[in-house]
């Protein structure tokens, strides 16, 4: 099932990114707010006095996994890559972030390159003043920098230094930030090497509930380039994110069942 134009297709080619709304309920995306605000209240608070994020709430909030395996998206990815993509990873958050810049491929990789992706959805309308995404339109046309080509050692713990260099990439290529100026239930699709960030929450006591998953693709190997080179990548083995009711309870009882051997070694 296509559900991207051929222009949509080429747009996203040209600039990196592209905004589709792909008719998700209301209900749904209610229900995603509604179920993972308690989440938030066991998150260490931002400097600003909110939580930040919550990380894979598809494992307790099942409209998070339906957002993130939604077939719609999965074939408006399949279309842009060529390939069958994986959902791996959720984050949800309550307000804007005012992330500095980066590039997806400094956390997620793949063998061969390229084939990630992360599709951003609004939670509730968008503007100037409760911190949008902002991304630069073309910059994944860039080469794909590293924590080496940098000049500096991998970890996190250089993260600032790599972020900083981001920066000076930026205004040395003259590159004009956009910002996603989005209705509730709309996405950004968007190129792991496109620039991108959260902008600055003009008005602190706005919320900005959003979603976003991130995904890799078939036939590949998965890397954390921040923890690795080329050289000698940091290979990581994804969870994928059920596609059904079913194959999450089915990970659920797996997932028992390994641990209760794993203390059963322990006590033996």
């Amino acid at each position: 099932m296509k559900v991207l134009t051929e222009t949509q297709c080429e747009k996203f080619a040209e600039v990196g990114y592209l905004i589709i709304d792909f008719k998700f309920s209301k209900l749904l995306l209610d229900e995603i707010v509604t179920h993972v605000s308690y989440l938030y209240r066991k998150q260490p608070c931002s400097e600003f006095g909110a939580p930040r994020r919550v990380q894979d709430a598809w494992k307790s909030v099942n409209a998070v996994r339906e957002v993130a395996v939604s077939s719609a998206v999965l074939s408006a990815l399949k279309q842009l890559f060529g390939r069958e993509p994986l959902p791996f990873q959720t984050l949800n958050f309550p307000v804007g972030t005012r992330q500095r810049s980066h590039s997806d491929t400094i956390h997620f990789n793949s063998i061969p390159r390229g084939f990630m992706a992360g599709v951003w959805v609004a939670l509730e309308d968008i503007d100037r003043a409760n911190g949008p995404l902002q991304y630069y339109p073309g910059s994944h046309k860039l080469p794909e920098y590293s924590m080496q080509d940098f000049n500096l050692k991998t970890g996190y713990s250089n993260y600032h230094k790599y972020e900083e260099c981001i920066d000076r990439l930026i205004r040395d290529n003259g590159l004009v930030a956009e910002f996603g100026l989005v209705k509730r239930g709309e996405a950004i699709i968007w190129h792991p090497n496109l620039l991108h960030g959260g902008a600055e929450q003009l008005d602190p006591r706005r919320t900005r509930h959003s979603q976003v998953t991130h995904y890799f693709f078939s036939d590949c190997e998965y890397v954390t380039p921040m923890e690795g080179s080329r050289e000698q990548p940091a290979y990581r083995e994804p969870l994928w994110i059920p596609k059904t009711s079913e194959e999450l309870r089915s990970l659920s009882t797996t997932s028992v069942t390994k641990k209760v051997r794993q203390l059963v070694r322990r006590i033996f």
